[in-house]
């Protein structure tokens, strides 16, 4: 085992144990300043986000950026700490499972999130398909020696998960529970509003849940409910580009 390898597999090991904890808090970068700039702030782990690094490149998001392109961006986030860092890599872009970690791996980062979205259809991936695919990356991370923390994601909350709104709960459920079995290590029900929905998933899937802030969600209550982990998204970038043109308005004026 090389010592690149035993640094990897610590940074993994760590990023693992910080969902088990005081819950992790993911302002997500989009590129090298901005990673830094969430280190120097305090925060443990550096996330990417694909909807604002496929903007920061000039494409669209869902998978609509090549993945060199993608990844070569999380390389240069990699480089620029001393921290773990987990890569919203979408769906996976089509790959074998092997190449995918491979891929990721050569990154640097330690960790991922992946979708359960099928960009081919535009819809929902098939819960055991899916289930399969993590199965496969779990087992190609352990082949390479780095236990990779894989975040899955379930978008039954999405419109792409095309789920009547009195099932999206009991769904959530039933793939976070098949994506756990195939070893994921974190559920991600993305666009969850209500406290009662994030509680009832946070109740019944047997292992940490990744949530997010919103108008009736702020940290507070996302920690007593229960959430190992809370992820922004785009949200600083799009705040960094408000910013931007407020400012240049002003400089206009």
């Amino acid at each position: 085992m090389t010592a690149d390898t035993v640094d990897r597999e610590a940074r993994a090991d760590t990023l693992r144990e910080l969902h088990r904890g005081e819950m992790l808090v993911l302002p997500n970068a989009w590129d090298a300043a901005s990673a830094a700039i969430v280190v120097e702030a305090g925060f443990p782990v550096v996330a990417t986000a694909s909807n604002a690094l496929s903007a920061m490149l000039g494409y669209p998001d869902g998978e609509g950026a090549p993945w060199r392109e993608m990844f070569a961006a999380a390389g240069r986030i990699a480089r620029a700490v001393q921290v773990p860092v987990t890569v919203d890599a979408e769906a996976g872009y089509g790959m074998r499972a092997r190449e995918f970690v491979d891929r990721l791996l050569e990154t640097g980062a330690v960790g991922c999130n992946l979708e359960d979205t099928d960009h081919e259809t535009g819809g929902p991936a098939e819960a055991g398909a899916q289930a399969q695919w993590l199965a496969e990356v779990r087992s190609a991370a352990d082949d390479a020696g780095v236990p990779i923390v894989v975040n899955a994601r379930v978008d039954t909350f999405l419109p792409s998960g095309r789920t009547p709104e009195p099932d999206r709960v009991a769904e959530a459920i039933r793939r976070g529970r098949l994506y756990l079995e195939a070893g994921a290590d974190c559920v991600y029900p993305i666009g969850v509003r209500a406290a009662d929905d994030i509680a009832a998933l946070v109740a019944e899937i047997p292992g940490p849940v990744n949530g997010n802030v919103g108008e009736h969600l702020d940290l507070a209550t996302l920690r007593e409910i229960g959430v190992a982990r809370v992820s922004y998204g785009p949200r600083f970038y799009w705040d960094a580009m408000a910013g931007l043109r407020a400012s240049l308005g002003k400089l206009l004026d």
